[in-house]
């Protein structure tokens, strides 16, 4: 303590000083380019790359641009996020005000008797007083400056995890429209090759009728189709699953937009990609990283806050009264009192409290600094995976575009040699069930690329840039002032 001496006078002299830690930027080594990016191609080839934001727009579908659209406007999670920013602003008002000195007013009307039981007598009395209180702290060393600092940081980190709200929430309407999307093409696929397999399969009849084809032929063609048929209710349970995600994600009922949606429509794919840019990009661009770095800087400036509490503070409190025996006499006729001065108190011993509460404040903000690091080394991770899955779910499209074009000219082939006796009705419908498996897997591929697609842009931060109203309340009260108190039912 006698260390500290000179350093406290000196203080107390100034108008104000901080302790604890200033806020620094942690330094990352971060890659200079990505891993997973595929080299640039040819010049005569090059692909234009889109700008990051509002992404969607390159998979050119109106329907999807509303559906965001109304996302932004019904989302519950952007309401819950937007109460925070409102929490938050509140927060910060509060903080604020202990920096500005502090007054209340106050009256008071009493009367009283008083009585002998020597002489007898009472007497009645009544007294009128009416005044001001007022009070300051000095902010010696900075701790409501540093509570101000904090929550600045908590209301930036809020306005932050809005923006990562919404970005996900785009994410996810265009991945679940995607897949709804590629559900429809695939029950579209598998009605149309079970209805050709059941006509293939009546025909089988006929000619087995006929004598010539086998009742094994029959069987297997009418196995065939059943198996094709079977697949149909899993694919709509799936439809529905993606259907009443977007209801959800719309801040709507499950059902609600099958009579936008039942209709089928092509699966979006993208005119153009987005750039990647290099990682370091990353931390200006994803909001969630914005956020746990706003917090990072918030749990050092608490550090701060509670370091203050281990000095000497002032506080100046003042107070001005008048009283009167009548209440008409409190301009003219009155008793004036006032007090004025300031308070200074030193913590000597609380056994170790505020000394714990600096290290808890440290802890806190190394459990901040290992969560920040750890979001920017997941963000890394996603951009990465996207960009594999991209790049090979693209080059899996070509190879089965291929092998889709290659398996409808063996079944043609199979079915000419059938027709001709060259070959068994066995050779039919392996042909028929292979080509259905291998343009079902093409239709797997293109929705993988799609959300791939999605991923990717998410991923690198791309979400929504438009203004979200943050000031309007979910819930308006009405009737919040002074009234007759009533019996809630």
């Amino acid at each position: 303590m006698n260390g500290r001496l000179p350093a406290l006078l000196a203080a107390l002299l100034l108008p104000a000083c901080s302790v604890g830690p200033d806020y620094a930027l942690p330094r990352l080594e971060l890659p200079s380019r990505w891993a997973s990016a595929r080299p640039a191609p040819a010049p005569e080839a090059t692909e234009p790359e889109a700008p990051l934001a509002n992404w969607w727009h390159l998979l050119n579908d109106p329907l999807l641009d509303a559906l965001i659209e109304e996302a932004m406007r019904g989302n519950l999670d952007v309401a819950s996020a937007s109460a925070t920013i409102r929490e938050a602003r509140a927060a910060r008002g509060q903080q604020a005000a202990l920096l500005l000195p502090s007054l209340a007013g106050g009256a008071s009307a009493t009367r009283s008797r008083t009585g002998s039981t020597t002489t007898n007598t009472t007497r009645t009395a009544s007294q009128f007083q009416a005044g001001f209180d007022a009070g300051w702290e000095a902010d010696l060393f900075g701790g409501n400056r540093r509570a101000l600092e904090a929550a600045d940081l908590g209301l930036q980190a809020a306005e932050n995890d809005l923006r990562s709200v919404t970005l996900t929430l785009v994410g996810e309407v265009a991945s679940n429209y995607v897949q709804l999307r590629g559900y429809q093409a695939r029950l579209e696929l598998t009605r149309r090759t079970a209805a050709s397999q059941r006509q293939t399969a009546a025909l089988t009849r006929s000619l087995y009728q006929a004598g010539s084809a086998s009742a094994l032929d029959v069987a297997r063609a009418t196995a065939t189709a059943a198996s094709t048929e079977a697949g149909i209710p899993t694919l709509e349970i799936s439809y529905a699953t993606s259907l009443f995600s977007l209801g959800l994600l719309l801040g709507q009922p499950p059902a609600a937009l099958a009579p936008r949606l039942d209709t089928p429509r092509p699966i979006p794919e993208p005119r153009r990609f987005t750039a990647t840019g290099v990682p370091g990009d990353l931390l200006r661009a994803r909001p969630d990283l914005r956020a746990a770095e706003r917090q990072l800087a918030q749990a050092t400036a608490l550090i701060g806050q509670a370091e203050a509490q281990r000095y000497p503070s002032i506080s100046v409190s003042g107070t001005l009264s008048v009283s009167a025996a009548r209440m008409g006499d409190l301009a003219r006729n009155s008793a004036l009192s006032w007090s004025f001065g300031p308070t200074l108190n030193i913590p000597i011993f609380s056994g170790g409290q505020l000394a714990a509460a600096v290290r808890q404040a440290e802890a806190q903000r190394d459990r901040y600094y290992v969560a920040f690091r750890a979001a920017v080394l997941s963000a890394l991770q996603d951009v990465e995976t996207a960009l594999v899955t991209l790049a090979q779910q693209r080059e899996r499209v070509e190879r089965l575009t291929e092998t889709v074009t290659a398996q409808r000219e063996a079944a043609r082939l199979s079915r000419t040699l059938f027709q001709t006796g060259a070959t068994g009705f066995l050779d039919v419908l392996d042909a028929e069930r292979t080509l259905f498996t291998a343009e079902d897997s093409l239709l797997q591929s293109r929705i993988a690329v799609v959300s791939a697609f999605v991923a990717l842009n998410k991923a690198l931060g791309g979400g929504w840039d438009g203004e979200i109203d943050t000031s309007r309340p979910e819930v308006v009260d009405t009737a919040t002032g002074p009234r007759l108190r009533t019996i809630a039912p």
